[in-house]
C-alpha cells in the first residue's frame, strides 16, 4: 500500500481537440445561466511556453522530497517525468529545460510526444524503461506507481523527488516551485509562478460580470463500468468557481470528491451545464449516450444537451498552462460573450 495520498483525480487518463463552440444561451427561471447545445473547449496551442531559454541550473540541490527524504540532485541533464496528469513535463518544458527530457508518461502534448512513454499501459511505471534512458533525475508523485518501482530506482542511486499529487488551483504555484528547486532553477521558478498568476487572473478578469452564474457539474466516467458527480475537492469545483458558477455536486450536498451517480444525486445537482472529459463523453457515446445515463435528462444540462468538453490531458492538469484552460472553458460556457 503507499504511504502517500493517492488522489482519485489521477483516475482519469490523458489526450486533447480542437475548439468547437456552438449553441447558443437562455436563462433559465431560477435566473441561471443556460447555453444549449455540446461544444468543446481547447487551448490553442498546447505546448508550453518557455520562461528562459536554456537557463543555467544550480546545482548541486537538496531538497526535501514530497515523502519526507532529503534528495541531491547533481545533474539535471537526463530528466525523466512520471505522473498521471502530465504536469510534470510540462512544468519542465515551461521552466526552459524542455531539451534535457528524456523520457515522461503517457499524458503528452506535441513537443514531448517523441520522447519514450515510460508508463506505456497509462498507469504502471516501467523500471527497466526508466534504466534504459539513464535517467540523472526523475520527477514523479504518487498519482502513479507502483511505489515499489520508484523505490527501486532510488536504490540504484538515481535521484528520485516526489512532488505533492494534489493538482487544483492553489497547487499551480507551489508544484512549479517544487520542480524548479528539484532541478536548480528557482528564479525561472518564479518568473513562470508569477507569469501564470497573471494569466489566471486574466482570465478571471474576461469572464462576464453581468450574467447570472450557472450550475456546472462535472462528470468522471468510463463507461459503463465508472460514473461518478463532482464534488467539493474533485479540483473541477476549483476551477468552476473560478469561472464564476456554482459547482453542482456541492449545491447539492455532496460530501465526497466524487460520488457514484443515481438519479436522485443528478436531479438534486440540478446542472445548467455539465463539464466533462473528451474521454469521458466519448466513453458513453457521446452528448446522446451522456444524457441516458441515471437522472441526467431531468436536468436542464441534459434537457438541453448543454456539454462543455475537454481534452482529458488538459482539463485537471492544473499546471503552467492553468490560465489558458480557464479561458478556454469560458469561452465554452459563455459562447455568446466570447463570440
Amino acid at each position: 500500500m503507499s504511504r502517500f495520498r493517492r488522489p482519485l483525480l489521477f483516475l482519469f487518463l490523458p489526450l486533447v481537440t480542437v475548439l468547437a463552440v456552438a449553441g447558443c444561451s437562455t436563462v433559465d427561471e431560477s435566473g441561471s445561466a443556460a447555453s444549449t447545445g455540446a461544444r468543446t473547449a481547447v487551448i490553442a496551442d498546447r505546448d508550453p511556453r518557455p520562461i528562459a531559454q536554456d537557463p543555467v541550473p544550480a546545482l548541486p540541490v537538496t531538497v526535501r522530497s514530497f515523502d519526507g527524504v532529503d534528495v541531491t540532485v547533481t545533474d539535471v541533464s537526463r530528466i525523466v517525468t512520471a505522473d498521471r496528469s502530465g504536469t510534470l513535463a510540462q512544468t519542465v518544458f515551461a521552466l526552459g529545460l524542455g531539451d534535457n527530457l528524456v523520457g515522461r508518461s503517457t499524458a503528452s502534448f506535441p513537443a514531448s510526444e517523441h520522447l519514450p512513454n515510460v508508463t506505456p499501459g497509462g498507469h504502471g511505471l516501467n523500471a527497466e524503461a526508466i534504466l534504459a534512458l539513464n535517467p540523472t533525475v526523475v520527477l514523479t508523485d504518487t498519482s502513479i506507481g507502483p511505489l515499489a518501482v520508484q523505490e527501486q530506482l532510488r536504490a540504484t542511486g538515481i535521484p528520485v523527488v516526489f512532488v505533492d499529487p494534489t493538482r487544483t488551483l492553489d497547487t499551480v504555484a507551489p508544484g512549479i516551485e517544487a520542480v524548479a528547486a528539484a532541478l536548480g532553477v528557482p528564479e525561472q521558478g518564479a518568473a513562470l509562478v508569477h507569469r501564470t498568476d497573471e494569466e489566471i487572473a486574466a482570465a478571471a478578469a474576461a469572464i462576464p460580470a453581468d450574467r447570472p452564474a450557472p450550475t456546472v457539474a462535472f462528470l468522471y466516467l468510463r463507461g459503463s463500468a465508472i460514473k461518478m458527480l463532482g464534488g467539493p475537492g474533485s479540483g473541477a469545483d476549483a476551477l468552476i468557481g473560478a469561472l464564476g458558477a456554482r459547482d453542482a455536486g456541492t449545491v447539492a450536498g455532496l460530501t465526497a470528491e466524487f460520488t457514484p451517480i443515481t438519479s436522485e444525486a443528478m436531479i438534486a445537482s440540478a446542472p445548467d451545464v455539465i463539464l466533462i472529459m473528451t474521454h469521458s463523453l466519448d466513453s458513453v457515446g457521446g452528448p446522446d449516450g451522456l444524457a441516458a445515463l441515471p437522472g441526467v435528462e431531468q436536468t436542464p444540462a441534459g434537457k438541453n444537451r448543454s456539454i462543455v468538453d475537454m481534452d482529458d490531458s488538459v482539463l485537471l492538469s492544473f499546471g503552467p498552462d492553468t490560465g489558458k484552460v480557464l479561458a478556454a472553458l469560458s469561452d465554452a460556457l459563455y459562447p455568446q460573450a466570447s463570440g
